[in-house]
């Protein structure tokens, strides 16, 4: 019975249909929206108009479809794969490819009809043939008249290194999905910040005590005054706030320490910072009232003290200025850094100031799946491999010729008959 058990687990069929539905699974973790909160799935999943018929956002919370890939199940499935593919290797892999290296001698000439292509040549010097064959790197080897040939061994390897490969994959994601975490942080120029907003992490995940402080944020711009690239000078601080490392993190090129990635995201303004000539500071809110794709940020400036009058501030960038409106909308000028606002008492725009967003991951299995596609890719290359084996049995005046190959049929037949001309 365990021998039973152990052939169904590394059944080809068995494999195929574990993938197919780790397949389906993907699939609907692609269709439903993953880590969002149970707001949004009571909004697009209604008890009432249920989706597909079926499809109710009782049913996603309860199944966890919010979360489809740190499921029990989805990695019990992974896992189980994983297992078959193991026992492929050992009961299937490993023992073809031992039979592939041994001396496989045909001791009778009726063997030759099971072959893909096979000959019966007559008058011919077997020397020759061999003679052609080493040139070919063909590894021969000879018992009495009975001789074996075969070359492109090591494409016989490339099956066991495609599962050892898929194995790695597989075990990073299983490692990414236990220890993995992923946060969003809105940090405000020149403020320390911890780790805090996490949007999802596993089951096996702790959340590393760490700070950093944001020295900076800046955007450069095109000619065309579109934004060019986003700037985050970020400081890593130890636990007595030194700095331990710094970095200008940008789109693309995230800060690293430690497997955290510090990737640059978002930006957001918070407000304006002006200075009277008493060197009194005041600050203004500003509010975002479009969306991220238009950023536009407007606050209100009062010229009295029942602040009813005043005047309307309103920036979409980080160039430096701002435009100025007054209370019926009329466009007053633009208000530059350093530059004074003429009102009673009149104050100087000091700072436009500005947050930026950085999502914060981890993931320990990445360098995993890193390795796992790797020697993928080498597979593919020794898959090109041809393994060919001939058989030669000389019986008297006869000479019975013969050979397979697993790829390359036309090409291996056109090296078959060099040999035999």
């Amino acid at each position: 019975m365990k021998q039973k058990f152990f052939r169904l687990l590394a059944d080809l069929r068995f494999a195929i249909t574990i993938l197919l539905v780790i397949s389906l699974c993907s699939i609907i973790g692609t269709i439903i929206e993953q880590d969002q909160s149970i707001e949004v799935y009571k909004i697009n999943y209604p008890l009432t108009n249920q989706v597909f018929g079926f499809l109710t956002w009782d049913i996603i919370i309860k199944f966890g479809l919010d979360h489809v890939y740190k499921t029990w199940w989805f990695l019990s499935f992974i896992l189980l794969f994983g297992i078959s593919l193991i026992t492929c290797t050992f009961l299937q892999q490993f023992p073809s490819l031992r039979v592939a290296r041994r001396c496989q001698f045909f001791r009778t000439s009726d063997q030759f009809n099971r072959l893909k292509i096979s000959t019966t040549l007559m008058n011919f010097s077997l020397n020759h043939i061999l003679i052609r064959l080493k040139r070919n790197q063909y590894s021969i080897f000879q018992q009495k008249n009975m001789i074996y040939c075969y070359k492109g061994l090591p494409g016989r390897i490339a099956p066991i290194i495609v599962h050892f490969s898929m194995i790695l994959i597989l075990s990073g994601i299983i490692i990414g999905s236990l220890f993995g975490f992923k946060a969003q942080e809105i940090v405000p120029k020149t403020e320390t910040f911890h780790i805090q907003n996490i949007l999802n992490n596993g089951q096996l995940t702790t959340i590393p005590s760490l700070s950093a402080r944001i020295n900076d944020f800046w955007i450069t711009y095109t000619k065309q005054s579109t934004v060019s690239q986003f700037y985050s000078d970020i400081s890593i601080l130890n636990d007595k706030g030194n700095e331990i490392k710094r970095t200008t993190s940008f789109v693309n090129s995230p800060l690293i320490y430690k497997g955290i990635y510090y990737y640059q995201t978002d930006w957001n303004l918070i407000g304006l910072r002006f200075q009277s000539f008493n060197n009194e500071i005041i600050e203004y809110p500003l509010i975002n009232v479009l969306s991220k794709q238009n950023k536009v940020w407007l606050s209100w400036i009062p010229t009295n003290q029942t602040l009813d009058n005043g005047i309307i501030t309103i920036i979409d960038n980080l160039q430096g200025y701002c435009s100025v409106y007054n209370d019926k909308g009329i466009f007053l000028g633009n208000l530059e850094l350093n530059e004074t606002l003429k009102l009673n008492p009149s104050y100087s725009l000091t700072e436009i100031i500005s947050s930026t967003g950085l999502q914060i991951k981890t993931d320990p299995g990445i360098p995993i799946i890193y390795t796992g596609f790797f020697f993928l890719m080498i597979s593919t290359l020794i898959s090109y491999i041809t393994y060919s084996q001939i058989w030669i049995i000389q019986k008297n005046k006869n000479i019975f010729v013969g050979g397979t190959t697993t790829r390359a049929i036309f090409e291996f037949e056109l090296e078959f008959f060099k040999f035999i001309q």
